[in-house]
């Protein structure tokens, strides 16, 4: 099974809500493990807001291509927003700290099987076994 999605959204948090739910519902035939499922969905939750607030800044004109890639192996999410971009220090975060500021990419991180940080695109892959 192959499936690939491609859609694009503009930096509205109102929007973002429905945008996440109708690939949720595209992709939920083809992946029936809730826990998976789970996963997916905050993965795609923190990146397209943290593309909206961080690289766009909430400016509902500038946009966050979203490109989601399943095969029978794994699912590759990649979110690239339009602003500047990151060079993220994963080992710099202090979870103690309690800010919030990163916590959102060390999540992803840690339910990714890889993860990728690319100027002002990011790129998490799960394997589906």
């Amino acid at each position: 099974m192959e499936f690939r999605y491609k859609s694009i959204v503009c930096s509205d948090l109102e929007k973002i809500k429905d945008f996440i739910e109708e690939i949720l519902d595209k992709i939920y035939p083809i992946i029936e493990d809730e826990d998976t499922m789970f996963d997916i969905k905050l993965i795609l939750n923190e990146l397209i807001i943290n593309g909206v607030m961080h690289g766009n800044q909430c400016i509902s004109s500038k946009c966050i291509k979203l490109l989601l890639e399943i095969t029978d192996e794994k699912l590759k999410i990649e979110v690239e927003d339009e602003g500047k971009g990151i060079n993220y220090d994963f080992i710099s975060y202090d979870p103690k700290s309690l800010k919030s500021c990163g916590r959102g990419l060390v999540i992803v991180n840690g339910l990714s099987d890889e993860f990728y940080i690319k100027k002002n695109k990011v790129i998490a892959v799960k394997e589906l076994n």
